[in-house]
């Protein structure tokens, strides 16, 4: 049997301390990395699917804090451009997705995305839209998100699973995808966005040779220049996980340079659970403040980080964990953790 392990390593405000909410001490490491906040939500005030949905007042909110002044909102293709080569993004640097090309999206988030003048990418499934599916939106209403400016870029053709699926049936659901987005659009986006932000190896392989620039999935933290590009983190956000404490924490958050984690592939066909192991930059100070927390279904449990340095200061390796591991600053809010995990078991539920 095949599994599909969800590793998220996160850094809300990475490896600080906080005193009456406020960043007292970063990690120069971070801050000195070129990095951007990616957000995901999918639908806007369809309060009936509470675990993929962002209630309207929370999404104006999100919209009232990223317009404060104090953030840097760019399109997903600017981050990515940075990324490729290598030029420093300004602090605070974010970008905003949306999945499945729900008809919330163009009802609700556009004409408050517009209002709010911040660009976004919307990741489209195109089988449902050709099937005329009365949730999601028509090419006609995509068109006109791309001719205000957002791009509309490749989910698969039917989102499927993409790591239990064949080579073949993966480049198929790709190149269809892509010839339906540029027939309707006129310009297919190079970005691609995994369906359930599930992917293997040979995924990001065949998503790789397709041609396309970068992939993100579904996994929290802060993408930067040495993330791999087809592996490029985001922060789910829905009805439980969109309160403003939480966003704030988000889009202030910095990278957590790790090299070496294990397992190397998400697919877990034996050996599970396996052992999980990361090395963070030496140049990160203060990993005696990190927190690691096992989530194991719909608990999380605290580990001692201390005793699980492996060899070096900045080796770490975790054993015989189920699902997902995740480290952090002891400062923060575990509870808010276990979001990516949960959130990807409700998305598989509620996606139709």
């Amino acid at each position: 049997m095949k599994f599909w392990l969800k590793l998220s390593l996160l850094a809300f405000v990475t490896l600080a301390a906080m005193a009456n909410g406020e960043l007292v001490r970063q990690s120069r490491a971070a801050e000195a990395m070129s990095g951007a906040v990616v957000l995901m939500y999918h639908r806007f005030g369809e309060d009936s699917i509470p675990s993929t949905n962002i209630r309207l007042e929370q999404f104006e909110q999100h919209l009232t804090e990223l317009t404060s002044g104090n953030y840097n909102v760019v399109t997903l293709e600017h981050v990515v451009e940075a990324f490729q080569q290598r030029r420093q993004l300004p602090k605070n640097t974010v970008a905003i997705t949306i999945d499945d090309a729900y008809v919330s999206i163009y009802r609700e988030a556009w004409p408050r995305l517009r209002a709010a003048g911040l660009p976004f990418t919307v990741f489209v499934s195109t089988d449902p839209i050709d099937r005329g599916a009365a949730v999601y939106m028509s090419w006609t209403q995509l068109k006109e998100l791309a001719a205000s400016g957002a791009t509309i870029a490749n989910h698969t053709a039917s989102h499927l699973g993409m790591s239990s699926a064949d080579d073949a049936v993966n480049r198929a659901e790709l190149t269809r995808a892509q010839q339906r987005i540029a027939d309707e659009i006129g310009v297919a986006s190079k970005l691609f966005a995994y369906p359930f932000g599930e992917y293997s190896l040979k995924t990001v392989k065949i998503v790789e040779q397709e041609g396309f620039t970068a992939a993100f999935g579904q996994h929290s933290g802060v993408a930067h220049a040495d993330t791999h590009r087809f592996k490029l983190p985001r922060f789910a956000l829905n009805e439980t996980y969109g309160d403003i404490g939480r966003f704030r924490l988000v889009v202030n958050a910095l990278p957590l340079p790790v090299s070496e984690v294990t397992p190397a592939d998400t697919l877990l066909i034996d050996n599970n659970p396996p052992p999980f192991g990361f090395t963070v930059d030496p140049r990160v100070e203060g990993l005696e403040r990190l927190s690691c927390f096992a989530s194991n279904g719909p608990t999380t449990s605290g580990l001692d980080c201390g005793d699980l340095k492996l060899g070096s200061p900045n080796r770490f390796r975790v054993a015989a964990v189920a699902s997902t591991v995740r480290c952090q600053p002891a400062v923060a809010d575990s509870a808010g953790l276990e979001s990516s995990s949960l959130f990807h078991k409700a998305m598989r539920r509620a996606w139709k």
